[in-house]
């Protein structure tokens, strides 16, 4: 059977859900995670819920089929089934690692309760955080145990174009795809993204457990 995590390593390696207009239900890959992956005209929804109820709920939407799995109507259905809550729907992108060290200074913080190692390690595993000066870089594992990254920059720091920096060291860190999840108003950190080599593959909407 099809997994969440054969579907994000085909994805990583340019194979795509087939742009049939379908949606496809697959379990939960952990009782963490939950959410809705969009992809050009193929959604995976990635819940442990009836996939009978999914279907239902979008043949019930009055908007475009293609758009219906991140609709904000089914989204608020499927958070009121689970009694879970979405934050945003995300661009999601994928960068291949990269040889070599990381070619940007970075001090790894080992102090488990430093703030932003707190906040990751609620959204992921093996989580593992560094810093340079203006920015701090986290990387671990979050959806399906793919590898994750994510940056915090100051202002100023970002103007001299250490997000860029910073997210393409990361891909210096890892062995493997190396996922982001950024939200589509956050011009300039998709700019940064993109310009370090970051490829779109679609739309992701997680819903966050009671607590999470």
């Amino acid at each position: 059977m099809e997994t969440l995590r054969d579907v994000l390593d085909a994805a990583a390696a340019g194979v795509f859900p087939p742009p049939d207009g379908r949606t496809t239900v697959l379990p939960q890959p952990s009782s963490r995670d939950a959410g809705v992956l969009s992809f050009t005209a193929h959604a995976v929804v990635f819940t442990d819920e009836d996939p009978g109820w999914v279907a239902r709920t979008l043949r019930a939407l009055d908007c475009d089929p293609l758009a219906a799995p991140v609709h904000p109507r089914f989204l608020a259905a499927l958070m009121d089934r689970t009694g879970r809550q979405a934050e945003t729907v995300d661009a999601l992108l994928v960068g291949s690692p990269l040889p070599g060290g990381p070619p940007l200074a970075l001090r790894e913080i080992l102090d488990r309760g430093h703030p932003r190692v707190r906040y990751a390690r609620e959204r992921r595993d093996d989580v593992r955080v560094w810093t340079a000066e203006g920015g701090v870089l986290v990387v671990g594992r979050g959806v399906a145990g793919r590898a994750e990254v994510s940056v915090e920059v100051a202002p100023d720091a970002g103007l001299r174009g250490l997000g860029r920096q910073l997210v393409t060291a990361a891909r210096h860190l890892v062995t493997e795809p190396l996922w982001a999840q950024v939200t589509p108003g956050n011009a300039r950190s998709l700019r940064a993204f993109l310009a370090a080599g970051y490829r779109p593959v679609g739309a992701e909407a997680l819903l966050l457990a009671p607590g999470g």
